[in-house]
C-alpha cells in the first residue's frame, strides 16, 4: 500500500500519524480483523478523542483503538 492510499482511507488533519497508527494495528491484528474494521475503529477513536493536545492525539487513538479492538470492537 503506498502512501496516497493510507491517506485516501483517513482524511483527517492527522492523516499521516492516524494512517501509520492504521497500518501498525493492521499489523498487530493482521489474520483477526480486517483492515476496514481497524480503520473504522480509529476513526471512532479519533472523533471521540478530539479534544486532547494535539501532539498526544496519534498516540491516544492508536491506544484507543487498540483497545477496542482487544475487546471485539468492530465498526457499527
Amino acid at each position: 500500500m503506498s502512501r496516497n492510499d493510507m491517506f485516501t482511507l483517513l482524511p483527517l488533519d492527522d492523516d499521516r500519524c492516524i494512517a501509520e497508527a492504521v497500518v501498525r494495528l493492521e499489523r498487530e491484528f493482521a489474520g483477526a480483523v480486517l483492515r476496514p474494521a481497524i480503520t473504522e475503529v480509529v476513526r471512532r477513536s479519533h472523533q471521540d478523542l478530539d479534544g486532547p493536545h494535539p501532539a498526544a492525539l496519534p498516540e491516544l487513538v492508536e491506544r484507543l483503538a487498540r483497545q477496542r479492538l482487544l475487546q471485539g470492537g468492530s465498526p457499527g
